[in-house]
């Protein structure tokens, strides 16, 4: 993703952004983050299913689906609309915390869990990470 981001930072014109000043190398970690979520948990949710763990596999398909959504919205910054952008992100966060929760039961005997725990807490810090930079640069209200 870094040759791809280093493009579109370069054709972006920030001037236009609704977070002038954003710190794109944070942004950049906070979609690895996420991508990496996303993949862990798409992994985590078949094999998941494959061994019968419904609710797990349930957890996981949601967690990438979200993260999925949340990738795409950061994608889009002339979108942005920061009463929304937080609220997601906070959404995402939770459901972050919550798929690592639920693999870390299972994180003594399945790899893929313990896997998946990991990457959701990554993204879950970097998230959190993005959401206190963003409300530093947000005007008080």
């Amino acid at each position: 993703m870094n040759m791809t981001m280093d493009m579109m930072k370069g054709a972006m014109s920030m001037s236009d952004m609704p977070m002038k000043g954003m710190d794109m190398s944070m942004m950049e970690e906070c979609l690895e983050a996420l991508s990496a979520c996303m993949q862990a948990c798409v992994m985590c949710a078949d094999a998941d299913a494959g061994e019968g763990m419904g609710r797990c596999a349930a957890m996981c398909a949601n967690c990438a689906d979200m993260c999925d959504a949340m990738m795409r919205m950061m994608l889009r910054m002339n979108g942005w609309d920061m009463a929304v952008m937080m609220s997601m992100m906070e959404s995402t966060m939770a459901m972050c915390r919550a798929c690592s929760a639920e693999c870390m039961m299972h994180a003594d005997m399945s790899e893929h869990c313990r896997m998946c725990a990991m990457a959701c807490d990554q993204a879950a810090m970097a998230l959190d990470k993005m959401m206190g930079a963003m409300k530093a640069m947000m005007p008080a209200m």
